[in-house]
């Protein structure tokens, strides 16, 4: 009975405290419950796309001189290989050839059975189709005449019914069993798809080494939603049935391929979890302890009135209890409520992380319950408000201090030796994080929260009072530095919400840029056009483009190794500066400018051939014409290009020595790239290659980078918009509550209320001052070693870190509001008649 009579006597006299203590725990329990929302979100996200993305899920090879005889699972079509000398076409007068090609044997359903493997681009799927380089290759329509070179067997002629796009033709032309590196550099560019009957027809008498067979399968994709849970699954199964074929077959797993690289992204979004989650859980478990130790006084002063009227100490621990589990429970179920209704809103689904609500008792029983049972005998009630006068040990002994100095020794080795978040042992199937990365941040967060602190400790605030209290200000400065522990708490609560705002702002707006240019970086522009007759000004006069670029492309051997070789226009040709080495991007470009024979090649390129700037690089062409250039710098990244060796050219130096195709890089007005792509199909034909850049990002290699982080953007900035406003207006709103006696006391000695306004507003000034200063500079700080980081996730890795000047910017509004709003009702409250006041208290 009698904690029945606490609590209602509780929600009755300090309902509102309770509630800003329950709301440090909602939002201690709807960050973690929220992310983790978006956590099981993403990794969904991330299994589906994956399957998505795959057009075969296994190509089971059968070997030579073997016969597979145990069953497919799943859906399965066999699909026959031939090796051929070439293909030949007379189109207009002229004779056409290519070289060597690959001829497929489909079944009739093969296209309905696994869609993502081709695409009809003009004329019927019902007979022999070409491949659209193929088909470009030849000048073949729908209805031309092929010559068909067999090896062993007289040529046959093959009539063409439609042209095809192969998405996924890497994976269909790989080779079954070899290890990544002994793989093709590129699919074949001469293919033609034939109906079963008739490859069987025109190919069953070629020699067998010129043959393979295959079987297609799609297997059951019941699958958990965990990427790591649903590889394991998946490799589980094919090395079965490998086991099953005892030797006659190999299985080409491409689900499990794209399985494995989903899931090191999952263990990245794991990292965002506790990167972004951790530290909003510390300052929320922060703004609840102190919005309980602010009422320490008032709650010893009760504490030692029940021990008058002689409670016990045990039922001071049960009502403190009683406390502690009221504003827990209210705040767990707040918040949990809060993060199931954004999950509905962000996400399309209100479940969310129980285990936040044992965090949220986790943190009420570190926060609320020790305040609440540390004043439980009359002469500890009586003990002098705010303790000893003595410096804390850490400020002592220089914690901080120390603490940064490890955050700048720690980020120094780890980026100097490069960070590795994800881990992939060579060997192993499983992944790890090196959570050693996680050291750096965390000792600059706590050392700059501490180093805050020892700031607001320190620093003088007369500078603060005098505009603000005129002739009173030696008395405010005074009043000031006897609550300077308060006022150091607030501050540094304040300063840490700020920093926490504007370095998950920058880290989110940094993420959704390197996606974007990630995209471009794969697909080469808004729209990209290849393979295509047209000119710049037949593309420029499509509606919605903007610019066009034109970039040359053909392939180089230098020594043994083929790469790829681009020319570009140095003048009107715009790269990041993370995009080559050894200067600014402006500063290459211009040695290409000035130097029509000048080329920039990889890093890996430079370390294989030892070259030197200036050392004289000889390629030579797939038709054995040698052409000579001038090593001038180094690239790392360049649009359309593969990600290890490539070559860049001057376009007319290389017009001049090679003939080359031209890829168009096109801009777009602001209309939607897949629009614009959309026209250009309608008017290039078939033969045309056009992707654009939103369809890419879709598709691009890393899946994490794929999902949808605008809810979860939404989440962490509202979330961080609430605490910078709670931080820096509640707890000086209950501070100033706890004062309200020392006010009414100064206006029974004749203050006027003006002169109790400026010990109110000096003290807000000092708060939003620290908050605004310190903790801009802290979030800085913590954004730029953020993306450092995770630089694992940005590929390529920005060359700044983006500002979201516009959230910055309602970020400052909230908290000049905020406190604002806690000056102007302290002011208020101070108006009031003193007696009143006293008698309440």
């Amino acid at each position: 009975m009698l904690i029945l009579i606490w609590l209602r006597g509780l929600l009755a006299r300090r309902a509102g405290r309770l509630a800003a203590a329950a709301a440090g725990i909602a939002l201690a329990v709807a960050l973690p419950a929220a992310l983790g929302a978006f956590l099981a979100s993403a990794k969904e996200t991330m299994t589906a796309r994956s399957i998505q993305r795959v057009a075969v899920d296994w190509q089971v090879e059968q070997q030579p001189g073997q016969t597979v005889s145990v069953p497919m699972p799943g859906t399965s079509k066999q699909v026959s290989f031939a090796r051929i000398d070439g293909f030949e076409s007379r189109q207009s007068g002229q004779t056409l050839t290519t070289g060597a090609g690959q001829v497929l044997g489909l079944p009739a359903d093969y296209a309905a059975t696994f869609p993502g493997e081709l695409r009809l681009l003009a004329g019927k799927a019902t007979g022999p189709l070409l491949a659209q380089q193929t088909a470009a290759n030849l000048h073949a329509q729908p209805g031309a005449t092929v010559t068909v070179r067999r090896p062993g067997l007289p040529d046959a002629p093959v009539t063409v019914t439609g042209v095809a796009e192969l998405p996924a033709a890497d994976s269909l032309f790989q080779r079954v069993g070899a290890p990544p590196g002994a793989q093709p550099q590129a699919p074949p560019d001469n293919v033609l798809l034939l109906p079963e009957a008739d490859w069987h027809r025109l190919f069953d008498g070629i020699p067998r080494d010129r043959v393979r067979t295959q079987y297609h399968v799609r297997i059951g994709h019941q699958l958990p939603a965990d990427p790591a849970a649903a590889y394991t699954a998946v490799t589980g199964q094919a090395r079965n049935l490998e086991e099953r074929m005892a030797g006659t077959g190999l299985v080409g797993d491409n689900l499990g391929a794209a399985l494995d690289a989903a899931r090191s992204d999952a263990l990245y979004s794991q990292v965002l979890f506790l990167f972004l989650g951790t530290p909003a859980v510390v300052l929320a478990a922060l703004l609840a302890a102190l919005v309980t130790r602010a009422g320490a006084p008032r709650r010893a002063s009760d504490q030692a009135l029940l021990r008058t009227r002689g409670a016990s100490q045990g039922t001071l621990v049960r009502l403190a209890l009683a406390e502690t589990a009221l504003v827990g429970v209210a705040g767990g179920l707040v918040g949990l409520g809060l993060a199931a209704l954004a999950g509905r809103a962000l996400f399309g689904s209100a479940d969310v992380s129980w285990w936040a609500a044992a965090l949220g008792l986790l943190v009420v029983a570190a926060t609320v319950l020790p305040p609440t049972l540390r004043a439980t005998t009359v002469s500890a009630a009586r003990r002098p408000v705010g303790g000893s006068r003595r410096s804390p040990a850490w400020l002592r002994y220089g914690l901080d201090l120390w603490l940064l100095a490890g955050a700048g020794v720690v980020f120094w080795i780890t980026s100097k030796s490069g960070y590795q978040l994800v881990l992939v042992p060579e060997g192993l199937p499983q992944l790890s994080v090196d959570y050693w990365a996680f050291a750096g941040p965390a000792l600059l967060w706590a050392g700059a929260g501490l180093l805050i602190w020892r700031i607001t400790r320190m620093m003088p605030v007369t500078w603060a009072a005098r505009p603000l209290a005129g002739g009173l200000a030696g008395t405010v400065s005074a009043m000031l530095t006897r609550q300077r522990a308060p006022l150091a708490r607030t501050a540094t609560l304040a300063a840490l919400a700020v920093a926490f705002a504007v370095s998950t702002s920058v880290f989110d707006t940094t993420y959704r840029q390197q996606a974007q240019v990630d995209a471009e970086l794969t697909n080469g522009a808004d729209v990209t056009v290849s393979q295509t007759a047209a000119t710049p000004g037949q593309l420029t006069d499509v509606p919605g483009v903007r610019e066009v670029e034109p970039l040359q492309h053909r392939f180089a051997y230098v020594g043994s190794d083929l790469q790829d070789l681009y020319g570009i226009r140095p003048a009107t040709t715009r790269l990041h500066d993370t995009y080559v080495a050894g200067g600014t991007a402006r500063e290459i470009l211009d040695r290409l400018a000035r130097q029509p024979d000048a080329l920039l090649v990889s890093q890996e390129t430079v370390n294989d051939f030892q070259l030197h700037l200036g050392d004289q690089v000889r390629l030579r062409t797939e038709d054995g014409r040698t052409v000579p250039f001038r090593y001038a710098g180094i690239v790392t990244e360049f649009p359309t290009a593969p990600r290890d060796s490539f070559l860049v050219a001057n376009a007319v130096y290389l017009a001049r020595h090679m003939p080359t195709d031209t890829t168009y890089l096109i801009s777009t007005d602001g209309t939607p790239p897949h629009r614009v792509a959309a026209e250009l199909r309608a008017r290039l034909g078939p033969t045309a290659k056009v992707t654009d850049v939103e369809t890419t990002r879709e598709v691009v290699g890393s899946s994490l980078t794929a999902v949808d982080l605008s809810g979860l953007t939404a989440i962490e900035l509202g979330y961080a918009l609430a605490l910078a406003g709670l931080a820096t207006g509640l707890l000086l709103v209950l501070g100033f509550a706890e004062r309200r006696r020392t006010y009414a006391l100064a206006r029974v000695l004749g203050a006027s209320p003006r002169q109790l306004g400026s010990f109110v507003w000096a003290e807000v000034v000092v708060v939003g001052v620290v908050a605004a200063v310190l903790g801009a500079a802290c979030g800085w700080a913590l954004s730029r070693m953020l993306v450092a980081v995770l630089s694992g996730v940005f590929d390529p890795p920005p060359d700044a870190p983006a500002v979201p000047w516009a959230y910055l910017a309602a970020l400052a509004v909230l908290g000049l509001a905020a406190l604002a709003a806690a000056g102007a009702a302290t002011v208020r409250a101070a108006r009031r008649p003193p007696l009143t006041v006293l008698r309440d208290l």
